[in-house]
């Protein structure tokens, strides 16, 4: 079946449609290895940091937000004298959220609690899952984070200006 599908193709009858629906991401990873070794927590946090503020561009862009973020670090696998070490913790955002400023202060505990002195790291990343549209219901009742019009006019500016004046202009 496969064989004469392909030959009818060739000969340019379309056995396949086209599908014009393109189905929404369901998890954005944002994650890179460094040039070199990193020892110190600031700059993993400035790493994180970084790798948060283009996940939740690229998700705002969507038009998304997510429930949860996961956070990871690493060391190289490959080291011979150093022990390997990598560890990731979730976090569970009480609302969904696309805000730059929620993500990062829940990316950064959450680099806080899994790092551990005296490694030199390789990689860290973040992914952001359970993305939904913008307009999910997004209520909790116990929660008090609220994402007012103000938040939203400012994650719109961020992004108009990275947009035109390049990536992480503003963070």
């Amino acid at each position: 079946v496969f064989g004469s599908r392909t030959a009818m193709e060739l000969k340019g009858i379309s056995c396949h449609d086209l599908e014009l629906y393109q189905e929404k991401r369901k998890n954005c990873c944002v994650s890179r290895s460094f040039g070199r070794k990193v020892t110190k927590l600031e700059e993993l946090k400035e790493s994180v940091t970084t790798h948060c503020l283009n996940a939740a561009e690229k998700i705002r862009l969507d038009k998304q937000t997510a429930k949860k973020i996961t956070v990871f670090i690493r060391t190289s696998p490959f080291q011979i004298r150093n022990n390997y070490y990598a560890n990731s913790k979730d976090v569970d955002l009480p609302i969904r959220t696309s805000d730059s400023i929620i993500l990062i202060k829940q990316a950064l505990a959450a680099l806080k609690s899994i790092y551990k002195e005296g490694y030199r790291y390789q990689k860290t990343g973040i992914i952001l899952s359970g993305l939904k549209d913008v307009n999910a219901y997004n209520k909790n009742l116990f929660s008090t984070i609220n994402n007012d019009e103000k938040r939203i006019k400012l994650m719109q500016a961020i992004d108009n200006t990275n947009i035109k004046y390049g990536r992480n202009a503003l963070s």
